[in-house]
């Protein structure tokens, strides 16, 4: 996932687009960006969804006609619901509070129940994936709520699972981690504008500066008056998990994830096997 607010109202399009391109390994399967121009019209939000690389997806003449200087994007890499265009991300939902566009990385554990409970209300879903959920969820949380803030918290303490999360609203941009910690998420900044990404290399290609990971639980939202942090759904640290995976195979070794260098990490699990299961070797095979 990838986000962005640009303060200084510049196109944000073409560096979503970078970002993406350095996050390809994480999904090659479809991609898409959706942006908004917090200047214009509220609920004006224009996106570009599709099945493949983030090359062949975009090109110089979609991309220019895409204009924002707030907006999202997303690789999909299919671990619930079909590898169809209907479940590319980001969704963008038009409801009765305005416009969301929502990122998700991750795997609710709860999402058919949640699912039924929503279809038996009248729902009508357009996708077979998770994400849509939890999109329905912070809509409707949304309608009782004092912000949209307040809305992605209330609808994080129904779902259960991984989950990192980038949300836009017409004039916020927010980022979500699950209680756990599972899935990555980093805050970056560039001049005048912040980002929210799963890996830090995505900061390193677009020439951003990285400030620090988004806590395990913690909501942080973007505004042109700064930034926000909520930290009443973190849990204790010793509670805290990770998705090793991420360390063995999802992420690039340039990247690193709270605090830890990927391709560290990948030698220290060597050291580690060498210790747990010594042999007589010369070569260990990742």
């Amino acid at each position: 996932v990838f986000g962005i607010y640009d303060f200084d109202r510049n196109n944000v399009a073409s560096t979503i687009y970078y970002g993406l391109f350095a996050l390809q390994h994480r999904g090659q399967e479809s991609c898409g960006i959706a942006v908004s121009d917090t200047a214009g019209p509220k609920g004006k939000v224009q996106s570009v969804k599709g099945m493949g690389l983030v090359n062949e997806v975009f090109g110089a003449e979609n991309l220019s006609q895409m204009y924002g200087d707030i907006g999202v994007g997303h690789l999909r890499y299919s671990t619930a619901g079909a590898s169809s265009r209907e479940n590319a991300q980001p969704l963008v939902l038009n409801y009765i509070k305005g416009t969301l566009a929502l990122a998700h990385n991750g795997n609710l554990i709860n999402a058919n129940e949640l699912r039924d409970e929503l279809a038996y209300g009248g729902a009508i879903f357009q996708t077979t994936i998770d994400s849509e959920v939890i999109a329905y969820h912070i809509a409707r949380e949304r309608v009782r709520s004092k912000s949209a803030e307040e809305a992605l918290a209330r609808a994080m303490k129904k779902i259960k699972g991984a989950y990192s999360l980038v949300v836009m609203s017409p004039r916020k941009l927010m980022g979500a981690r699950d209680p756990y910690g599972f899935k990555p998420l980093c805050i970056g900044k560039r001049d005048n504008a912040y980002i929210l990404t799963s890996e830090t290399c995505a900061l390193d290609t677009i020439g951003a500066e990285f400030v620090r990971d988004v806590l395990p639980g913690e909501i942080v939202t973007i505004t042109k008056d700064g930034i926000y942090s909520d930290t009443s759904l973190c849990i204790a640290k010793e509670q805290a998990a990770r998705c090793i995976f991420e360390y063995i195979y999802f992420a690039r070794p340039d990247s690193q994830i709270d605090g830890v260098s990927v391709y560290h990490s990948r030698i220290q699990a060597g050291r580690f096997l060498a210790m747990d299961s010594p042999v007589e070797a010369d070569v260990v095979v990742g």
